[in-house]
C-alpha cells in the first residue's frame, strides 16, 4: 500500500501573545505558513523525496520576514546575524548542517548540500560560506537578514538586561526556529531546521538547530522532528533523537513519544516546541508556550494555527 504523503512544519513556540498580535501580523504570519505548506506539498504531490520537500517549505520560511530565520532573522548582542540549519534524511541517515553563517542566503540549501557527500557534515561561519558560495549557493550581504522589527527587539532585550527583567521577556523576545518534517509516497521521512537563533545571543552560540539529534532527526524506522525553543535544553537532553529512540525502544507512540521529550524540556525550565511525523502519516505538534506557529498538510486537508485554536 503506498503511503499517503504528509507535510507538517512550525515558525517557532513562544509566538506573540495573542491579545497583541494585529491583525496584520496574524494574518501574515498564517500566509508565509501556508505558502511554505504549499511548496512543500507540491514537491511531495510530483512524487518527490520527503528531504527535497522539507527543503522548500523551510526556504519558503526563510524567505518570510514574520520567522526568525533568513531574512528577518533575529541579532546576535553584538548587531549581525548568525544562521544554523541542518537536514536529515531518514531514508539513508545522511545528514548536513551549517552553524553561524553570516552570508548565505539559504542556510537550509548549504545543509542539503552538505548532506550529500556526508563528510562533512556540519560547518561554522566563514567556513560554511566559502563553502557554499564555491557550490553556486546565493550568498548576500549580512544585512540582508535585517528588519526593524529585530532590530528593535535587540534593543528591548538589551534594555532588559539593563533594567534586570530579563527573566520577565516573553518565549516570542528570546528566540525562534523554523522547521519541517515530511513523509513521501515512497515511505522516507526527513527533517529540516533553520533558525537566528535567540535575540542578544552572544556571538559564536550554536544552539540545537544545526545539532543532529538534538534539533533535527529523521529516521524511516520511527519518525521525523524538528524542535524549536531553548536550544541549550534540547541539546542537554538530546530531544529530537530520544523521541526516536523512546518509539524504536520503548514502541511508544509518536504523540506520547514527543509529549515526553517536551516534558523534559519543560522540567528544566525552557520553552519548547516540535514539528514531528511518523512511519504510518501521524503529525504531531506539541509545545509548552503560548502559541507556536504551526501547520500541516495532507490529503485530509490544511491546517494553519498560531495559539489554541
Amino acid at each position: 500500500m503506498t503511503p499517503q504523503p504528509v507535510l507538517a512544519l512550525h515558525g517557532g513556540a513562544g509566538t506573540i501573545p495573542k491579545a497583541s498580535l494585529t491583525p496584520e501580523a496574524d494574518a501574515a504570519a498564517r500566509a508565509g505558513l501556508r505558502a511554505a505548506l504549499d511548496a512543500g506539498w507540491a514537491v511531495l504531490q510530483a512524487g518527490g523525496s520527503a528531504l527535497d520537500a522539507v527543503t522548500r517549505a523551510v526556504v519558503a520560511l526563510e524567505d518570510h520576514p514574520s520567522f526568525n530565520a533568513g531574512h528577518g532573522a533575529t541579532f546576535n548582542r553584538a548587531g549581525f546575524h548568525e544562521l544554523d540549519a541542518s537536514v536529515m534524511d531518514g531514508a539513508t541517515g545522511k545528514a548536513g548542517a551549517v552553524a553561524g553563517a553570516r552570508r548565505i542566503r539559504h542556510p537550509v540549501l548549504a545543509a542539503l548540500e552538505l548532506s550529500k557527500p556526508s563528510d562533512p557534515l556540519l560547518l561554522f561561519g566563514e567556513a560554511a560560506d566559502d563553502w557554499a558560495g564555491q557550490r553556486g549557493l546565493e550568498l548576500v550581504e549580512n544585512s540582508f537578514f535585517s528588519t526593524q522589527s529585530r532590530f528593535d527587539l535587540l534593543q528591548k532585550m538589551l534594555a532588559r538586561e539593563q533594567e534586570g527583567t530579563l527573566a520577565a521577556a516573553t518565549e516570542q523576545e528570546k528566540h525562534g526556529t523554523v522547521g519541517a518534517v515530511a513523509l513521501d509516497q515512497h515511505g522516507h521521512l526527513a527533517a529540516a531546521t533553520s533558525t537566528g537563533g535567540y535575540t542578544a545571543k552572544p556571538a559564536g552560540r550554536v544552539g540545537d538547530s544545526p545539532i543532529i539529534g538534538a534539533g533535527t532527526w529523521a529516521s524511516d524506522q520511527t519518525c521525523a522532528v524538528s524542535g524549536t525553543g531553548k536550544g541549550e535544553d534540547f541539546i542537554r537532553t538530546a530531544l529530537a533523537h530520544t523521541i526516536h529512540a523512546r518509539m524504536l525502544y520503548l514502541h511508544e507512540s509518536l504523540e506520547a513519544a514527543a509529549n515526553a521529550a517536551i516534558a523534559a524540556v519543560t522540567a528544566l525550565g525552557g520553552g519548547a516546541g516540535l514539528c514531528a511525523v511518523d512511519r504510518a502519516g501521524n503529525v504531531a505538534l506539541p509545545y509548552n508556550t503560548a502559541g507556536m506557529y504551526r501547520g500541516w498538510i495532507s490529503e485530509k486537508g490544511v491546517y494553519v494555527a498560531i495559539h489554541e485554536e
